[in-house]
């Protein structure tokens, strides 16, 4: 059985692909651009653990924030590339992205306590839980 379709020359349809295809090379420039943070957390007794992916990025241009049991971590990253051929220069890109990642833990962070380390593109944080205060009961007089 073959489908009739009517066609109309003002549709949208046909040109989306082809408009598409136009902005695919300005789509993944900026997606190189800014670094994507990929994020593990692990729960252990005392402690959280989190392990985080950000390549290309140096550990001068990372930030990472504790506020109680809100964690943030950004990062920019800027790159320079250059074409020559010989003294003549053929092409000059620079790059700026930023990236930032926050999420909620289940406790309070102990912030004095917290450390962090990055080494070959991965950021290891290791966040200890603050200790549960009492609560104390007070005498009405």
């Amino acid at each position: 059985m073959t489908e009739l379709r009517t066609f109309d020359p003002f549709a949208i349809e046909p040109f989306d692909d082809t408009i598409r295809a136009l902005m695919r090379p300005w789509k993944l420039d900026l997606a190189e651009a800014a670094p994507r943070i990929k994020i593990d957390l692990t729960e252990q007794d005392g402690s959280f653990a989190v392990k985080a992916e950000i390549p290309g990025v140096r550990k001068e241009d990372i930030d990472v924030r504790v506020d109680g049991n809100q964690v943030t971590i950004s990062a920019e990253v800027k790159s320079e590339k250059e074409e020559k051929e010989g003294t003549r220069v053929l092409r000059r890109e620079r790059q700026q992205g930023y990236a930032s990642r926050s999420f909620t833990l289940s406790c309070p962070v102990d912030e004095a306590k917290a450390d962090a380390k990055y080494e070959n593109g991965v950021l290891n944080l290791t966040l200890p839980k603050k200790a549960a205060t009492s609560t104390k009961r007070l005498a009405v007089q």
